[in-house]
């Protein structure tokens, strides 16, 4: 009676610990002889060269829009008189190099703002404070600081 008695108390102790592992007690399928035969498909690759072969099909599949575009655009301009297609050509160019030259005046611009001269004569009293603002939150919540 005591042996069936340490035996449910060792059952039930064994029941309460934490599985950490566990083993499958079923026999294996069992396999043949016979080579593997390739599936209908993408062949058997690395991963490396699977993700090279989805980027050059990605690629090739967005190229699709913009060569079609392009035909479009030199199917139309060669019924087009050579003046509006130099115009055309010219066009690019020359929004390039206007914003090329903003982008120019804007820096120059900017660099002449850090600049400050001040010139007295006389007892002159100076104060300056720099705030710092952050803005936070849904509701916009503004903290200056010092």
């Amino acid at each position: 009676m005591t042996t069936d008695a340490e035996r449910l108390i060792d059952a039930v102790n064994e029941a309460l610990q934490p599985a950490t592992a566990y083993r499958d007690p079923s026999p294996l399928p069992a396999t043949g002889s016979a080579p593997p035969v390739a599936q209908p498909g993408r062949p058997p690759m690395s991963q490396k060269a699977t993700d090279v072969s989805a980027l050059m099909l990605a690629a090739g599949a967005a190229s699709l829009p913009i060569g079609g575009a392009t035909s479009l655009v030199l199917y139309t301009l060669g019924h087009v008189d050579p003046v509006a297609l130099a115009i055309g050509a010219a066009g690019p160019v020359a929004l390039v190099l206007a914003v090329g030259s903003l982008v120019r005046a804007a820096s120059r611009g900017l660099q002449g703002i850090k600049v400050e001269h001040n010139h007295y004569s006389g007892p002159v009293h100076q104060e300056r404070r720099t705030a710092i603002t952050e803005t936070r939150g849904l509701f916009a919540k503004t903290v200056n600081k010092q």
